[in-house]
């Protein structure tokens, strides 16, 4: 088959569906933030180099290493497209996790995410915008007929980060043992609502994601693999501690795919290139991250560099 024809799939996806997929982002989104503080902050003001690192790591490295990898291997501009958006939304919050199990820097970890996930409403839009105009000319030539409206863009951000985030922080703020019973159940009942919703999807487009995800597998786990590496190979180089080049490696690494999934269904119509780049990148994102996390996990990070180091 011409890899071509990947610009032609749809995949299938009703309005009802699409609100669905919006609201259930919008609600794991609020249970991320009843486990923010503002004082997950105090990172920047301590020690803000290595925040800078970080960020650039993820907002610069990333999406510079994308477009070259995008030329490289010469991809269809569906495809192409969904490397962006993927590049340009904020790290997911498994990274968390990921860097606490991996024995990185959790608490510079917590910062990256909730500094870039705020600032996504505006990040990601102008970012995906852009880059994609940074595809070559070759691949932007593949007419799909896709316009963005940034504005518009914007406001479905707005609604599916910052307006939960905001809400989400601001009642852990005001009402902090409220929030704290709830957080659990919340975080448990928003991710089976999320993977109920996904599964569903695949199992609606089986025939179709069976026949073309051949295509995008080792693309994503090389890109992903690579990402991780720079990211660690580019603290290091600013001689940042072990400890925080795990955090920003998993920060730049694992991305907010369920953000990226439920933009291209929003605005790009169910591409099939673009969706199945954002789906498969969203569960190679999972494995790999826990992959690296428990081969770093049983790989000391040395005394000279953490000498309270956890046993845990």
């Amino acid at each position: 088959m011409d890899i071509q024809e990947i610009n032609n799939i749809r995949i299938n996806f009703d309005e009802d569906m699409v609100a669905i997929m919006n609201f259930a982002l919008a609600f794991v989104m609020f249970g991320v933030a009843l486990n923010l503080r503002w004082e997950d902050f105090k990172e920047l003001w301590a020690e803000p180099s290595k925040v800078l690192i970080g960020l650039s790591s993820q907002l610069l490295i990333l999406p510079l290493f994308t477009i070259l990898l995008i030329i490289l291997a010469g991809l269809p501009y569906s495809m192409a497209l969904g490397m962006i958006l993927v590049a340009s939304c904020p790290g997911g919050n498994i990274s968390n996790y990921a860097t606490h199990l991996a024995r990185g820097n959790t608490a510079l970890s917590i910062t990256l995410t909730t500094i870039v996930t705020l600032a996504a409403t505006l990040i990601t839009p102008f970012s995906f915008v852009l880059w994609a105009q940074a595809i070559p000319q070759s691949i932007q030539g593949q007419d799909l007929g896709i316009e963005v409206n940034v504005l518009e863009m914007l406001w479905i951000v707005m609604q599916l980060i910052l307006i939960p985030i905001v809400s989400g922080m601001s009642l852990r703020y005001f009402l902090p043992s409220f929030a704290e019973r709830i957080k659990k159940s919340i975080s448990i009942l928003s991710l089976l609502i999320f993977l109920a919703f996904i599964i569903g999807a695949i199992y609606g487009n089986w025939e179709l994601i069976v026949q073309y995800v051949y295509l995008v597998f080792w693309l994503v786990v090389l890109h992903n693999g690579i990402a991780l590496f720079l990211a660690y190979a580019y603290a290091r180089i600013w001689k940042l501690p072990q400890k925080d080049a795990r955090a920003i490696s998993l920060e730049t690494g694992v991305q907010n795919a369920g953000l990226g999934l439920v933009l291209v269904l929003n605005f790009f119509e169910g591409l099939g290139g673009m969706l199945l780049v954002v789906a498969w990148w969203g569960i190679w994102d999972l494995v790999s991250s826990l992959i690296i996390a428990l081969i770093w996990r049983y790989r000391s990070v040395p005394l000279a560099e953490n000498p309270t180091l956890e046993q845990s």
